[in-house]
């Protein structure tokens, strides 16, 4: 699938989201050129490395968890002759991704109005913390802070804890794409380019969904609740079964919860005036689960499963990554790329939808 293999891009950040968004469209079949900071050795994340990786490779996993499929070019863009020949490039290019700190594409020439006068056709696309006017420095974890994304995670008893994963960027990214692609359509029809911008922060409240309606509509504020949804029970309660393997429940419907109890051979408890109604269950919830969990104790995790996926009853595994990529299905998203040293790299594909027709 090579919807854009004649799409030119030119990569201008660093770190994250800006990469992943280069990545997809590389995926896609664009040519990607990706600009790295001769002065700095590159980009940043080629340097944080793991404490098990080789000091000698010129990249960490990190860097290419999002930086498959591109061409790479270091240059000094301080330095004219350097410039120069990014600006030549400028000229055929379709999109460029950045996340300059404020003012420094505009120190270099390379903000977007000034690169609309050289190619009119161009789609700048960049990528701020806070906002094009705010100066602070963005970081994943910070705005994960900032946002309440912070205050809503982790167990009720424990402090606030991040996503596992730089969650803001990859939001953000996602915002990016959709934003080149609209401008995309636009171009077909006006055969002009735009700018399309997107901050960490507007991303990280715009992705709150129905915590943040909760609060808007209810005033009712979001607390730390382990793995457990403030509207629905059971659901992310995590239940051990007799061979101490973790799964978790995510019954949305009053027949799955039913269904639910007569797998587990504790049909009475559909029946019980506590547990008659979602709104009933979610005032009882800790009773509901101490029941729940003495039931999945008398079944192998594996037959529950069997029963349960049978029945289309939502309960699933905890797997740890190591049993992820034992599922073919997990494996056939693996992208490989053979580094400069010949070493092979690997990573997950950024698009994985299937487009047919």
């Amino acid at each position: 699938m090579n919807p854009f293999q004649d799409l030119r891009v030119i990569e201008l950040s660093s770190v994250l989201a800006g990469p992943a968004v280069g990545m997809f469209f590389a995926e896609l079949g664009a040519d990607v050129l990706k600009v790295e900071n001769l002065t700095t050795g590159g980009d940043t994340t080629r340097h944080w490395k793991m404490p098990s990786e080789d000091p000698a490779d010129p990249a960490s996993a990190y860097f290419y968890s999002v930086n498959w499929g591109k061409r790479h070019v270091f240059l000094d863009l301080t330095q004219a002759a350097d410039r120069q020949r990014l600006m030549d490039w400028m000229k055929d290019a379709d999109v460029v991704i950045s996340n300059f700190k404020k003012g420094g594409a505009e120190r270099l020439g390379l903000e977007g109005a000034s690169l609309a006068k050289l190619n009119p056709r161009l789609i700048y696309a960049s990528i701020s913390a806070y906002g094009e006017d705010d100066l602070r420095p963005g970081f994943d974890v910070a705005i994960q802070a900032e946002t309440g994304w912070m205050h809503m995670n982790g167990e009720a008893d424990g402090p606030p804890v991040k996503m596992p994963v730089a969650l803001m960027d990859l939001l953000a990214a996602h915002q990016l794409k959709e934003g080149i692609l609209v401008a995309l359509l636009q171009r077909e029809r006006t055969g002009l380019g735009g700018e399309v911008t997107v901050s960490l922060f507007d991303t990280g409240v715009a992705s709150l969904a129905n915590q943040a309606a909760n609060w808007l509509n209810l005033a009712h504020l979001p607390q730390r609740m382990g793995s457990r949804h403030p509207n629905i029970a059971p659901y992310g309660e995590i239940f051990y079964a007799k061979d101490a393997k973790p799964l978790i429940v995510s019954t949305g419907t009053e027949q799955q919860f039913r269904a639910l109890c007569q797998l587990l051979a504790v049909p009475q408890l559909a029946d019980d005036e506590r547990f008659a109604t979602n709104a009933l269950r979610l005032e009882h919830r800790d009773a509901l689960a101490e029941l729940l969990q003495a039931a999945f104790k008398n079944f192998e995790s594996t037959a529950i499963l069997e029963k349960c996926h049978a029945a289309q009853v939502p309960v699933a595994p905890i797997r740890n990554l190591a049993e992820v990529f034992e599922l073919p299905a997990a494996r056939d998203l693996i992208l490989e790329e053979k580094t400069p040293t010949g070493k092979v790299s690997k990573r997950v594909r950024t698009a994985v939808f299937k487009l047919k027709g």
